[in-house]
């Protein structure tokens, strides 16, 4: 009976959720305390909302072969982003982060602890976070007013409601000399539809891992 109601009470909130989702979910910003946030800049475009500030030069990702992944560190600034994530939840995600990361790029790049000539350095820092809404996540892609919000979300590549994200900032480094290369602030979440992202707290916020992995993967291309 306190299953069914707790779905009953769920259901009944679902209509009033939906436009606070759709207005509520955080937007990345350059982080001061980020070694490369001075030099970001905004992004235009579509790519603007999962990757709204960006730091580039004229490297040429072909000159390098290596990289060295440094350890994820989990931003402490004023201006974090981590909506009522438990320090052992930020944990998780930097761990996921670290794991996931490395593991992509591996299929690029060898990976090396040694700095060098046609070497890499990628340092990743975890700026933010939201968790999926427990139950109403799920419930949205069913309901009358969730199902047509998310197919739209869907085509526009934007976030479901009531769903996760992550968001972190990565700097490129010649590990040679120190220099930067390129940076970017980012937000990955799941597309709309995933409805494995909408189960469980953190499940979105690991499918944004995955993308971003592979986001920085093609990026160094």
């Amino acid at each position: 009976m306190r299953t069914l109601s707790a779905k009953f009470r769920a259901l009944t909130l679902l209509p009033f959720s939906l436009p606070l989702a759709a207005c509520s979910t955080t937007q990345p910003i350059p982080y001061a305390g980020v070694s490369a946030s001075a030099q970001m800049q905004p992004t235009q475009g579509d790519a603007a909302d999962r990757m709204p500030f960006e730091y580039k030069t004229t490297a040429k990702w072909d000159d390098y072969t290596a990289v060295i992944v440094d350890p994820v560190e989990i931003y402490q600034g004023r201006d974090a982003q981590f909506e009522g994530i438990s320090e052992q939840d930020k944990a998780y995600l930097a761990r996921t982060m670290q794991t996931r990361f490395a593991e992509k790029l591996a299929m690029r790049f060898k990976r090396t602890s040694m700095p060098g000539v046609g070497t890499l350095r990628i340092k990743l820092t975890l700026t933010g976070a939201e968790s999926n809404t427990a139950v109403l996540a799920t419930l949205s892609r069913f309901d009358l007013m969730g199902g047509p919000y998310n197919a739209v979300q869907e085509l526009r590549g934007k976030q479901g409601a009531l769903t996760g994200s992550i968001s972190y900032a990565v700097e490129v480094y010649n590990a040679s000399n120190n220099t930067l290369l390129a940076a970017y602030v980012a937000k990955q979440y799941p597309s709309a539809w995933n409805l494995g992202a909408t189960i469980g707290s953190m499940s979105a916020s690991v499918a944004g891992i995955l993308s971003g992995a592979e986001q920085l993967a093609a990026y160094l291309q």
